[in-house]
């Protein structure tokens, strides 16, 4: 009787498991944390929330999943506590099941923080801070799209390979824009360059032009800039005003399309950089992107195509696993090969970053350009592992010591 009370009690926790894997699938729920109303909102926001749903609707009419899958958005105005707020909801009382975009170093470290000791997967596709792969690296969070090292440490690399060697940087004063400057300065040195000066100035400064004197007495043959947004662009039309562009190569460290669409190719003309996803890189990008055009009016920075390949990647995942447990999910996003526009050759490391091959590119001039998104002109492919730190530098917990 004992035996027969035992295995009947086992049988109905089978069944159990079964329903609740069964009513789990009833409904994925996708949460896109983005910026729509500060600093970030140009890049991701708006942008983002549709690339969410350009992945859900391919997911839908390729896979035809037998679950529904929802998309739910908000704005967590680049302010760590709101996010971490919205994120315990999402999580606790709306059942979300992975969070995505999460803009702005403290807002990702936060959420991260969170999906870890809940169990839910975070797509941090909008975030460059290297510390997401290395000592603040999560069991849950993959770092999707690029990283500070992928980007400015690479395009001094291969900047100092052309013979750029004397660097001067004029940096935004907070912790992306001296990553930016750390790591350039570091591919910069393994080439065999040499900083010459740095400059750093408020993050929302309007007026260059002291900072620009410096960089024009310095010597420099490359003035790199390592900010974004509003700063940039300000800080790139002042420096042609200055003829600094006469002297010197002017580098943008982690500028995107939409910044260099607001400068303009007349100001922006010959500035080489490095982009993990252009729109323009190839037919398939190109289709992918005119369908984003069509709803936004702007092309998608290299955020919202990150975010579009991540959320694309995870629902194939859920699929296959045939669950939305967080824990099978991400076996299987590590076993399936990350398909999509973007993504040629990637995959997800054991420090949970997402390397993939990097394009150094050029900026067109005006003359070049077929209409006025059409920006860069393609210089050559940098190798994954040459763009990335690997693992072992990272320092990242996660990975196993061998």
């Amino acid at each position: 009787m004992s035996f027969l009370k035992t295995a009947v009690a086992a049988s109905l926790l089978a069944c159990t498991a079964l329903i609740s894997s069964a009513q789990a699938q009833e409904e994925v729920k996708i949460g896109v944390m983005t910026d729509m109303s500060s600093v970030f909102s140009d890049i991701v926001g708006d942008g983002s929330v549709l690339a969410a749903q350009m992945a859900v609707d391919d997911f839908i009419a390729a896979e035809k999943p037998d679950f529904k899958i929802t998309v739910v958005s908000a704005d967590h105005t680049s302010k760590a506590d709101v996010a971490s707020n919205l994120a315990r909801t999402w999580i606790d009382q709306d059942g979300v099941d992975v969070l995505a975009d999460v803009a702005g170093a403290s807002v990702t470290l936060a959420v991260s923080k969170i999906g870890a000791e809940k169990d839910k997967i975070v797509l941090a596709t909008a975030s460059g801070q290297n510390s997401l792969s290395g000592a603040d690296c999560q069991p849950t969070t993959l770092h999707w799209t690029y990283n500070t090292r992928a980007v400015s440490g690479a395009a001094a690399r291969e900047i100092a390979k052309d013979g750029g060697k004397k660097w001067y940087f004029l940096t935004a004063d907070y912790a992306g824009g001296r990553s930016l400057e750390e790591d350039a300065t570091e591919g910069l040195k393994a080439e065999g360059g040499e900083v010459v000066g740095s400059v750093k100035h408020p993050f929302n400064e309007q007026d260059y032009s002291s900072y620009l004197l410096q960089a024009q007495g310095s010597g420099a043959d490359v003035i790199a800039f390592a900010n974004s947004g509003g700063p940039f662009v300000n800080a790139m039309k002042q420096a042609r005003e200055y003829g600094l562009h006469n002297q010197a190569q002017l580098v943008g460290l982690l500028p995107n399309v939409v910044d260099l669409h607001t400068l303009g190719l007349e100001a922006a003309q010959g500035m080489t950089l490095v982009d993990p996803m252009y729109w323009g890189y190839s037919d398939e990008t190109k289709a992918w992107s005119k369908r984003f055009f069509d709803k936004m009016g702007r092309m998608p920075t290299y955020f919202q195509a990150g975010l579009y390949s991540g959320i694309l990647h995870y629902l194939k995942a859920v699929k296959a696993a045939g669950t939305d447990e967080t824990q099978a999910v991400l076996a299987k996003m590590r076993e399936l090969p990350i398909e999509d526009p973007f993504s040629k050759n990637a995959k997800i490391r054991e420090d949970n970053m997402v390397v993939r091959d990097m394009a150094l590119y050029r900026v067109k001039s005006p003359d070049k350009a077929e209409d006025e998104w059409d920006l860069y002109e393609f210089v050559r492919m940098i190798p994954a592992d040459v763009a990335f730190r690997s693992v072992e530098e990272g320092g990242c917990p996660l990975v196993k010591k061998q």
